[in-house]
């Protein structure tokens, strides 16, 4: 059976407990903790989101995963991009899912890594009581070479399964914020140098880019002139990727959408006003209106590949503060999401159809495929239908 595209689903490690979530959060936390104590912020807000055939389930239980790549193969997904948190000097979190996988060969499905290379703050969860906001947890470091080699021979192993999803036959590996790497062309060439040393065919090496942001990657400070350039902002955005020697970007329409769905003034300047002023402000848009300014004409290029996202809700995370919310997402809905990316990939090389699902179980930020009590296996479905 032919696929119309090749659906690669990111997915978050959180789901089980580590001494620095219990030191920061209390005992036995996980991203599960604010899922289930969320609550509704306006009249028709859907929360909180319970989780229905596979319950509030623990990472570290093999059968849960086994159920997670049974559920996602019957809809469509080729596979899963696993986050993987490396900081620097050999410092990692929430490893061991992915490391079991790789070690029991289990669950039979295919997979690659994503590079989750940002700090953790305890801002991260401000929904959640902490004592001390604001604090780092571990902080994203870049120490050169010796730590590249490293990071690469910590997942050789997993670089080596033949379950490894590969494009153009080459390691698909993708990181978050590409433009933070201070030599990411030195890190390209030092991990390609090391997989040919190994018998591997080179990376395809991918980052993830917003297609529209109005901030300086590296300052953060706002840049007025992209807010009057929303036409232009994608190809430049992209360029800064593809000039650090990435082969493909995988662009990200959220930013565009709810710039266009909410207004430049009420987004960027009212909306600032307020939080400076101490109003806590919900930014919220309609899904549908997200749909219409998702996609743009740069997301046909070969080497871009688009998101589908079922729904974004950080309110679990923020709770009341400043919370990023789309509203009225529906399968049905979602389906005519999957129309508009399939129809920016539909003229590219077969290797290059790919779609990434934002996400397979981000449930603190709403973007989850897995059943709910509400919609079930709604979202599943919808996508095996446009897929398959």
């Amino acid at each position: 059976m032919t696929k119309k595209a090749r659906v690669i689903a990111f997915y978050l490690p959180q789901f089980h407990p580590i001494p620095e979530n219990d030191k920061w959060w209390g005992k036995g936390f996980t991203e599960w903790t604010n899922v289930g104590k969320a609550k509704p912020l306006f009249k028709g807000h859907y929360q909180p989101r319970v989780p229905a055939d596979l319950g509030y389930y623990d990472l570290r239980m093999p059968e849960v995963r086994e159920a997670q790549a049974e559920m996602a193969r019957g809809a469509g997904i080729e596979g899963f991009c696993y986050w993987h948190y490396w900081f620097g000097n050999g410092k990692e979190l929430l490893e061991r899912p992915f490391n079991e996988v790789v070690d029991s060969g289990k669950p039979d499905f295919p997979f690659c890594l994503g590079w989750a290379n940002h700090d953790w703050e305890t801002k991260t969860w401000t929904a959640t009581k902490v004592t001390h906001k604001g604090t780092m947890i571990a902080e994203m470091q870049y120490p050169g070479e010796e730590d590249y080699i490293l990071h690469f021979n910590k997942y050789l192993k997993a670089f080596k399964d033949p379950r490894y999803i590969k494009v153009d036959g080459k390691l698909l590996f993708t990181v978050y914020e590409p433009n933070k790497m201070p030599d990411a062309p030195q890190w390209i060439k030092c991990w390609n140098q090391l997989a040919k040393e190994n018998n591997l065919n080179g990376f395809h090496f991918v980052g993830v880019c917003k297609n529209f942001r109005v901030t300086d990657a590296e300052t953060g400070k706002l840049k007025l002139s992209r807010i009057k350039s929303l036409k232009n902002s994608a190809k430049l955005l992209f360029n800064e990727v593809f000039d650090r020697g990435f082969d493909a970007v995988n662009s990200r329409g959220a930013n565009r959408a709810n710039v266009l769905a909410s207004g430049n003034f009420y987004l960027h300047y009212f909306r600032r006003f307020l939080m400076k002023c101490g109003v806590k402000v919900i930014l919220r848009s309609d899904y549908k209106d997200i749909i219409r300014h998702f996609y743009i004409e740069d997301d046909r290029q070969e080497n871009v590949y688009p998101t589908i996202t079922p729904n974004l809700d950080r309110s679990p995370r923020s709770g009341s503060n400043t919370s990023l919310i789309w509203h009225n997402s529906t399968p049905e809905l979602f389906g005519e999401m999957i129309d508009k990316a399939l129809s920016m990939i539909e003229y590219k090389q077969p290797e290059h159809k790919i779609l990434f699902l934002h996400s397979w179980n981000e449930w603190g930020e709403g973007n989850y495929m897995e059943p709910d009590l509400k919609y079930g296996r709604g979202y599943l479905n919808v996508l095996k239908e446009k897929i398959l």
